[in-house]
């Protein structure tokens, strides 16, 4: 069934129009399965607030694509000047929060998920996922969702992720360490010299993450980037502080797990104690002789590194492209907006690039 633009920008509006705040994505997700159903998707599924639908002409023999965004938003920032909940528009100008991350590329998506649905020439079962919690990567959103799809016996092979990227395709993403260092040291009296300074020690600590350096280097993200964000130590002028902490934020690659690069980096310090307060969000890599990126390119477009995390980073292992409708940067600001004209192209285009696969595979 493939739905017309019209009704493709009523669904987006009505999308904007209902307020779902990461964890609290209800409405939003009756509004997505009752479209899907009432377009004739087939059986379609609900885990929390994450809305799923299966080709019926599903294939064993054929890999799973999962085409996924994710229908929850940040909180409106204090900044906007009109309603974030009034889908306006303006010229090709449609705004609104979660116009543009992701509303935009969830309903393109779909639209695709309509069109193909039915095509049993495509070389891959296609599997439309419209997630939730993604902006707070929370405990009911893809963390549940991939482990239920296991469950099934549906773990996706390659996935589309819709967010906003220009409709460029967006090859890797670094993941994000923060770990919580604490240096331990011995108080005593400045004036007469006593004690164990632990800022000095933690400082000694601080140069070495500074240098810091891997044997493996990655080809597409390049080193692994540690920077040093917050430090606290100290109770008054005339004491030797017995404790200093601070906070690592930690950008890691491919070349590394997580967990691989927190061990390594606890073997470069002396002093201090390092602690992850997750290793969940892994870098994401798609290699460029992937079916989907050969597709992309064969389409004209041009890969690039984002600078941005997704739900890309909890589906490690998953050869995964992110690419869709609107601009990173309009992402999370006030008085977000979607151009009329990027929906149609995605429109357009993720049927198309869906379709390439069948050069590559």
């Amino acid at each position: 069934m493939k739905v017309t633009e019209n009704s493709a920008l009523e669904l987006l509006r009505h999308l904007i129009a209902t307020p779902s705040p990461s964890r609290q994505e209800e409405a939003t997700a009756d509004i997505w399965q009752q479209w899907l159903t009432d377009n004739g998707a087939g059986d379609v599924r609900r885990l929390h607030n994450n809305v799923y639908v299966l080709v019926p002409v599903f294939d064993p023999a054929k890999p799973i694509l999962m085409l996924n965004s994710h229908h929850d938003t940040v909180k409106p920032s204090p900044a906007y000047t009109r309603d974030p909940y009034s889908p306006d528009i303006e010229d090709d100008r449609l705004y609104g929060l979660g116009s543009n991350d992701a509303g935009a590329s969830g309903v393109a998506l779909a639209c695709a998920f309509l069109a193909l649905k039915d095509r049993k020439d495509l070389p891959v079962n296609l599997l439309l996922a419209i997630t939730a919690a993604e902006e707070v990567m929370g405990e009911h959103g893809m963390r549940a969702f991939l482990p239920h799809l296991a469950a099934e016996g549906l773990t996706p092979d390659m996935v589309i992720v819709g967010e906003p990227t220009g409709m460029q395709p967006a090859v890797a993403e670094r993941g994000l360490l923060v770990l919580d260092a604490v240096t331990e040291g011995k108080a005593g009296h400045a004036a007469r010299n006593e004690g164990i300074n632990a800022i000095y020690r933690a400082m000694e600590d601080i140069d070495a993450l500074r240098s810091f350096t891997t044997p493996k280097v990655s080809e597409i993200l390049g080193p692994i980037k540690v920077s040093v964000t917050m430090i606290n130590a100290g109770t008054q002028h005339n004491v030797v502080p017995a404790q200093c902490t601070y906070v690592v934020d930690v950008r890691t690659t491919d070349a590394y797990t997580n967990p691989e690069t927190v061990r390594l980096l606890q073997q470069a310090v002396k002093w201090s104690r390092l602690t992850p307060r997750s290793t969940r969000v892994q870098a994401s890599v798609i290699d460029a002789a992937h079916p989907l990126v050969q597709a992309a390119v064969s389409l004209g477009k041009k890969t690039f590194v984002s600078p941005t995390t997704s739900d890309m980073a909890l589906m490690h292992g998953i050869p995964s492209l992110k690419i869709g409708p609107g601009e990173s940067a309009r992402s999370h600001s006030a008085d977000e907006f979607v151009l009329i004209s990027e929906l149609h192209d995605a429109l357009d285009f993720y049927p198309r690039l869906i379709t390439a696969l069948n050069n590559y595979m």
